[in-house]
């Protein structure tokens, strides 16, 4: 365990179903980088745990119970908010998921396997807060037409103009590419995305980001704005980016 991960981080459970509830709970005791710091089957009573500024660095939320859904307690957590993994029996709050800006979504039954990956992605990410990875030069363009690339999506290969891409987003094993008229979601990591990309003017701001340089219309303190969205810039990647800005 690297000195950033030394104490184990304290990890909440929401669950309204006892069965699931338990099976999760005890992932976390098997797990020597959590502790189990509470466990409650209704939303409504754990949000008042959050507003007591219970401790809670990961929160493992199921969706669907009553009161109060999963994604409504998303909105109503207060800042700083833990990591939250969404655990649900339907693939199809993705979307919601990805508007959310939840670290990770998994479908039930979740193996011990997959619930690891899932808590790898949180201590990947309290670590790229504090330290950047190395920058690494752009691959030479490789694109038909150099604006141009072929992305999986929805079952079928989709021809994106990726300078109409304002952004890059990560959502858990998928990434989604925002433009100004819609989302494509494609299968697979920011990481592989950034590798991929042959486009210099695509830059990493931030853990869950990727930015076009070219669609940035203003830079307030640690924000951007490119048409109707904000996305933050990390500290680790401000003074690289502010660079890269000047230099255009």
């Amino acid at each position: 365990m690297s000195p950033i991960d030394a104490n184990p981080l304290a990890c909440v459970i929401i669950d309204d179903n006892e069965m699931n509830r338990l099976t999760l709970e005890r992932s976390v005791q098997r797990h020597d980088q959590l502790r189990l710091a509470a466990s409650f089957s209704d939303a409504v009573e754990a949000l008042a745990y959050f507003h007591a500024a219970g401790p809670a660095d990961v929160l493992l939320l199921d969706i669907e119970m009553p009161h109060l859904s999963g994604l409504e307690l998303v909105k109503l957590l207060p800042d700083p908010k833990p990591a939250v993994i969404l655990v649900t029996t339907h693939a199809s709050f993705a979307v919601d998921a990805f508007e959310l800006r939840v670290l990770d979504y998994l479908v039930k039954p979740v193996g011990y396997g997959r619930f690891c990956q899932a808590i790898a992605r949180v201590t990947e990410q309290r670590t790229a807060a504090i330290v950047p990875p190395p920058l690494k030069s752009a691959p030479a363009d490789i694109s038909s037409n150099g604006s141009d690339l072929f992305v999986k999506t929805s079952g079928k290969f989709l021809r994106i103009n990726f300078e109409e891409v304002l952004f890059i987003e990560a959502l858990s094993t998928y990434v989604v590419l925002v433009t100004d008229k819609c989302k494509h979601i494609v299968g697979g990591t920011l990481k592989n995305m950034e590798e991929r990309l042959p486009f210099r003017h695509f830059v990493r701001v931030h853990r869950s980001y990727i930015v076009n340089m070219h669609r940035v219309e203003v830079m307030v303190d640690n924000m951007l704005k490119l048409g109707a969205h904000e996305v933050p810039v990390s500290r680790p990647y401000q003074d690289d980016f502010v660079q890269r800005l000047q230099a255009l």
